[in-house]
């Protein structure tokens, strides 16, 4: 069966091709369903792929900021390995690919033969949905949305919890912050003052996704981070909007929290960086 690869630079010529695809998963194709509804709403730079098998779409790449890793969605291993040689072809230096496992592993295999470069894997994550949220232990507190008076704290944790992270070069925390701040997407808990801090995505195709969340090192292991994914859960559920995260998979403790709340783990991604031509 032939596939077809086509490259765009318009987020929202590709939503027009392939948004009815990506919100036939809602969870499993949220990263990139909502990253191109960003890139069509700013237009920011990026470069974006649809691969297709008899003019049905069975698979998106997507990449912006142009110097980040690609994210992909699940796609069999042929789809996967016929992204990777048209994206080759078209001599994009890609750093990395990041995605469901299986996927990635698959247009990583044919990246190295193909551009014949080194590759190794990264980070491990895991992809969790909550269907019923079980009730936190409540540390004493309560949630509220960031406003325009919390931008100095959200800035100064944002960039602290892009330092400990550190998967790939930082963006623009500052413009992410603004950008969030204005569609009340920030969360804190507050316990004799802001203690804990999340984000949580506009709705795209009845789901949202939480990230990051970030507690300063002085506050941890009180609970206030199950506290506020806890309420800002239940909230998303009682909407009737399907809810996600992702974790860390070298980060146990923030896995087992997670479950506690009822989160359950839908599906493996890896990520990648590729050594550079030359």
């Amino acid at each position: 069966m032939a596939i077809d690869v086509n490259a765009f630079d318009d987020a929202t010529v590709v939503l027009g091709i392939a948004g009815d695809f990506l919100a036939r998963e809602p969870v499993h194709h949220n990263l990139v369903l909502t990253l191109l509804h960003r890139c069509a709403a700013t237009g920011d730079a990026g470069r974006f792929w649809t691969v297709q098998e008899e003019d049905m779409v069975v698979g998106v790449v997507f990449q912006s900021p142009l110097h980040f890793f690609a994210t992909v969605t699940p796609m069999t291993s042929s789809a996967a390995s016929a992204a990777a040689n048209a994206i080759a072809d078209q001599g994009v230096a890609l750093p990395g690919v990041n995605g469901e496992a299986a996927t990635t592993a698959a247009f990583t295999g044919q990246w190295t033969e193909r551009v014949r470069v080194g590759a190794r894997p990264a980070e491990g994550m895991r992809l969790y949905e909550v269907a019923r949220v079980t009730d936190a232990r409540v540390p004493g507190g309560w949630a509220r949305r960031c406003t325009a008076a919390d931008r100095a704290l959200a800035l100064r944790w944002g960039e602290e919890f892009e330092n400990e992270a550190e998967p790939v070069p930082a963006a623009d925390v500052a413009t992410t912050v603004d950008r969030r701040l204005a569609a009340d997407e920030l969360w804190l808990w507050e316990h004799e003052g802001p203690v804990s801090f999340l984000g949580v995505s506009q709705a795209v195709a009845g789901a949202v996704r939480i990230g990051p969340v970030y507690t300063p090192p002085a506050a941890r292991r009180c609970g206030y981070a199950s506290a506020l994914v806890g309420e800002v859960s239940a909230s998303a559920r009682d909407d009737g909007l399907r809810c996600l995260l992702y974790t860390d998979l070298a980060n146990p403790g923030s896995n087992s929290v997670y479950r506690a709340l009822g989160y359950r783990a839908v599906a493996e991604i890896t990520r990648y960086e590729f050594e550079q031509p030359g």
